[in-house]
């Protein structure tokens, strides 16, 4: 079994800065894809950013330039860099985990991020 721990989420202004951590645990934990996701309230959970094949990233439209995905494998910690954090932005965040990029087989419980105007 893999276990996924989000941390570092909070209330932040618009402008501001988070970086969210996800620590990875568990068998073979170290060989997974990794993945953020979000929800905002009321609407259906969306893909945020991701590794693929040879550490390729993937980002949300709305996000690129903005946040970073990166990986400390020595660590087994992912981390979401979110710079000009948005209120659009407000969501619980998600990491996630896979076999197969695009393919997710284990969640964290998420954290929440505020971003007030």
């Amino acid at each position: 079994q893999v276990q996924l721990v989000e941390s570092g989420g909070g209330l932040v202004q618009a402008g501001g800065s988070l970086r969210l951590s996800c620590a990875t645990s568990g068998r073979a934990s170290s060989s997974l894809f990794l993945g953020w996701f979000r929800q905002a309230p009321g609407k259906e959970r969306e893909f945020v950013a991701r590794f693929s094949w040879a550490n390729s990233t993937y980002y949300l439209a709305a996000v690129k330039g903005r946040f970073t995905i990166s990986r400390d494998s020595a660590r087994d910690v992912v981390y979401l860099q979110m710079n000009t954090l948005k209120p659009e932005d407000t969501a619980v965040y998600y990491c996630a985990a896979g076999h197969t990029p695009g393919f997710w087989d284990y969640w964290g419980q998420g954290t929440q991020v505020t971003v007030s105007s």
